[in-house]
């Protein structure tokens, strides 16, 4: 019965899957692009993208939590992920407790907190369950470029320098925070749903967060991009690294969905070519 009601949904893979570069990278578009038109059109202020946003994360991690909790295992989890996700938490809430203090603040601290005792489980309660062997992405590899990128490109506002250094180390570190977990994934080729569900969340709030500045983008006609006092570099990076981040998680994305669709509770990802 579960196939022949997704039989339809296997031939439209099985099509896609059929097409040139071309027709993908078109299709792709148009699946991008209806989600952003019609997030402008009935959603007033855009704003609130980067809200929703940081609550979809924080459920994210909820259901990392309701995870280690219930199942007593951490199999599948980056550790290296986990972590970087803390570092970026813990920069961007010490820059918002000074710039902003609003319910960005809130969430930040919310998440942070329930990151680092998903952290304190991997590494201690549930350690005996963590596959470090295929964990094996170097944090340095990406927290390096981040913090030198930083340094050199940063808004220019009347904070403190640290401050604005620190700002922009939290949005490029956040861009590539997820590699270890999608590298991971792609040794374990299989990926059980709460991992799975976690990381499409991340995949949801990267989405809503790029469409905020492609939004802002377009309603400016591309004015917003060199504001004032910004820098004239500053906000095309964040734009750059929303995207790449939106980027990473797209084709993880794609996989989920069509698990999702077919009625498969694990997460099956291609083999690399």
């Amino acid at each position: 019965m579960g196939r022949k009601r997704n039989a339809p949904l296997n031939k439209l893979f099985a099509w896609v899957r059929r097409q040139s570069t071309k027709v993908k990278t078109f299709l792709a578009a148009v699946c991008v692009i209806c989600p952003l038109v019609a997030l402008k059109l009935l959603v007033h202020d855009h704003n609130q993208f980067f809200v929703v946003s940081e609550a979809i994360h924080f459920a994210g991690i909820l259901v990392l939590i309701y995870k280690l909790t219930t199942q007593k295992t951490c199999s599948g989890l980056s550790l290296k992920t986990q972590e970087l996700t803390a570092i970026f938490l813990a920069a961007r809430l010490c820059c918002s407790l000074f710039m902003e203090g609003d319910i960005h603040t809130v969430l930040d601290f919310v998440t942070l907190v329930s990151t680092l005792w998903v952290i304190y489980m991997i590494r201690f309660k549930l350690k005996s369950t963590y596959i470090v062997e295929l964990d094996n992405m170097p944090l340095y590899y990406v927290a390096v470029p981040s913090a030198i990128l930083a340094i050199f490109i940063h808004p220019y506002t009347q904070h403190a320098r640290v401050g604005r250094i620190l700002w922009a180390f939290a949005v490029y570190l956040e861009s590539v925070s997820v590699l270890p977990q999608l590298r991971m994934m792609q040794n374990m080729k299989m990926v059980e749903p709460f991992t799975a569900n976690y990381v499409f969340a991340l995949g949801v709030a990267r989405f809503l967060g790029c469409a905020h500045w492609i939004i802002k983008v377009y309603d400016s006609a591309g004015k917003y991009l060199y504001l004032v006092g910004a820098g004239y570099i500053w906000l095309p990076m964040v734009l750059i690294a929303e995207a790449v981040q939106t980027f990473i998680l797209a084709d993880f994305c794609y996989y989920y969905v069509k698990s999702v669709m077919n009625g498969q509770l694990l997460v099956t990802l291609p083999l690399p070519v």
